[in-house]
């Protein structure tokens, strides 16, 4: 079975295949990451179309935070290279954030703005004047649930709500590509649904990496899995394909999974 969970976008020969030439939004070649002797990501390589969402599938230290980081020019990888949009992260990290939305695992916020406040200024930062700004304000507040809450100040708002905000400070500037780190933290389950309506919404135009260790929410909304175990890729599969090959072994979908957390690499 594991030499079955391949996808069809794997490396051959030190290049990517694109059968269906849709353009690559978001690429690494043979990424690690060092602290001194400890080794949080190893050569990874995987790419990311325009339109698709990825989700990143491991357990907690498994090197999912470490690699939304590098992707967002917060963490310099120690060796291989990252491209967001054709553009490298280390080389043109201003234009690459431009086109970044990105929500942390642990979400930064003003918390004694108010909500309004605070996405105006969240808003501006991003470069956003006038009508452009009113209209992505609106769009945000109606599509992440706050209308509510905007004249409380953050730090009277719940843990769910401020996960929602920081969505939509991510959101606000329209980008490109959005990294999510375990997003639907402190959601409770009639948000949790609602975000993930989101999420395939958002898809459209734009490219989405969406970190979880709960396996139901990335089967819900992915087109494909990056399985990451012990900071290795230990598969790169669409969902039909680890269907697939799930059936044709004879297991259960999330034991076929817990299989590849668990297998360190070994499909790359």
């Amino acid at each position: 079975m594991e030499q079955r969970i391949l996808s069809s976008h794997r490396r051959t020969g030190g290049d990517f295949e694109d059968p269906v030439k849709v353009p690559v939004s978001v690429l690494l070649r043979e990424v690690t990451k060092r602290y001194g002797s400890v080794t949080a990501v190893e050569s990874i390589s995987f790419q990311v179309r325009r339109g698709e969402v990825a989700g990143l599938l491991g357990t907690n230290g498994a090197g999912k935070t470490t690699l939304l980081k590098m992707m967002s020019t917060w963490l310099a990888p120690t060796t291989g290279r990252i491209e967001i949009e054709g553009r490298d992260v280390q080389r043109e990290p201003l234009s690459v954030r431009r086109m970044l939305g990105y929500l942390p695992e642990h979400t930064a916020l003003y918390e004694v703005m108010r909500v309004d406040r605070f996405l105006t200024f969240v808003g501006k930062l991003r470069g956003l004047h006038t009508s452009e700004l009113a209209a992505r304000t609106a769009w945000v507040v109606e599509k992440c649930g706050l209308r509510e809450i905007l004249d409380k100040r953050i730090h009277e708002c719940s843990k769910g709500n401020r996960q929602r905000i920081g969505l939509a400070a991510a959101l606000i500037h329209n980008p490109r590509v959005l990294l999510l780190d375990e997003p639907t933290h402190g959601l409770d389950p009639l948000q949790v649904a609602a975000f993930l309506d989101l999420v395939l919404e958002l898809r459209r135009g734009r490219t989405v990496i969406f970190s979880s260790h709960i396996l139901s929410e990335l089967l819900a909304v992915s087109d494909r899995l990056l399985i990451i175990n012990r900071g290795r890729l230990a598969a790169d599969t669409t969902i039909p394909e680890l269907k697939e090959a799930a059936r044709d072994a004879g297991r259960e979908l999330d034991q076929a999974i817990l299989e590849l957390i668990r297998s360190e690499g070994k499909t790359r």
